[in-house]
């Protein structure tokens, strides 16, 4: 490969698995840059959903402004991590072993636990984002929650992270992201939330959006630590999990603070 290829390799193979945008064949031969690189999409995907989410808001209500946002999001990811929160929920809710859970996890369709979950994980962050979408500024929750949601996932890549058996995306990724450059990511990331509250006019919502960002991530952590002891490593459906639990947490953690304030 040539040396160009390495700088925009990894970007567009992380937005051809986490989004439906079409990138050329050539360019997305492996999966060594989804993980790396997801921060970046999520970032992309964020702003849209913000963007939607403010239009519904002043159009409609903030409620719908919400309920758009989400839907702009499930369109652009395929629905891929709400999926995969509900295919975890399946395999880490009932009393069974590791290899039924896992069996459970694989199949195609959506158990009583998956669509509880699904439908009460969309409802929490569909009341939080409506009640940030009432305020001003309301919106930089929202955007930092998809790109938290996906550092999240980032974080599986790191070295000496366990596997569960059966699980081709878990392979295909581990190892995938160093420590240097995870740590690089969650520093930008909570900079950047900070700064974007600051910036705004609030220096109280900076403090705010960091440690919502920061409480998205032990969520999503607590997630992967549940589904390693179960499962004995992540999967592909763990992983989207991971993201969901961290958006939903850190819209609910800023709007409780919105709230409060």
């Amino acid at each position: 490969m040539s040396d160009r290829r390495v700088w925009w390799a990894g970007p567009l193979e992380s937005v051809a698995l986490l989004t439906v945008v079409r990138v050329p064949a050539a360019a997305a031969t492996s999966t060594r840059g989804v993980l790396p690189w997801a921060p970046l999409v999520g970032l992309a995907l964020g702003g849209a959903a913000a963007g939607v989410g403010v239009l519904g808001a002043q159009l409609v209500s903030p409620l719908a402004g919400a309920v758009a946002a989400l839907t702009v999001l499930a369109a652009l990811t395929r629905a891929l991590h709400l999926d995969g929160l509900a295919d975890t929920a399946d395999g880490l809710g009932p009393l069974r072993g590791r290899e039924r859970a896992l069996q459970v996890m694989h199949q195609g369709d959506v158990g009583p636990f998956g669509v509880v979950t699904l439908v009460l994980t969309l409802l929490l962050q569909a009341a939080a984002g409506a009640a940030l979408l009432d305020r001003d500024g309301g919106w930089l929750a929202l955007w930092t929650a998809v790109v938290v949601a996906r550092l999240a996932m980032a974080r599986t890549g790191l070295p000496g992270t366990p596997t569960a058996e059966g699980s081709s995306l878990g392979r295909a990724v581990a190892g995938t992201v160093s420590r240097s450059w995870l740590a690089g990511w969650v520093v930008l990331t909570l900079a950047g939330a900070a700064a974007a509250g600051w910036l705004d006019g609030d220096p109280a919502a900076a403090a705010v959006l960091a440690g919502a960002a920061a409480a998205g991530l032990l969520a999503a952590e607590a997630v992967r630590a549940r589904a390693s002891a179960r499962l004995g490593g992540v999967t592909g459906d763990v992983m989207g999990a991971m993201g969901e639990t961290a958006a939903t947490v850190v819209l609910l953690v800023a709007a409780a603070c919105a709230r409060i304030g």
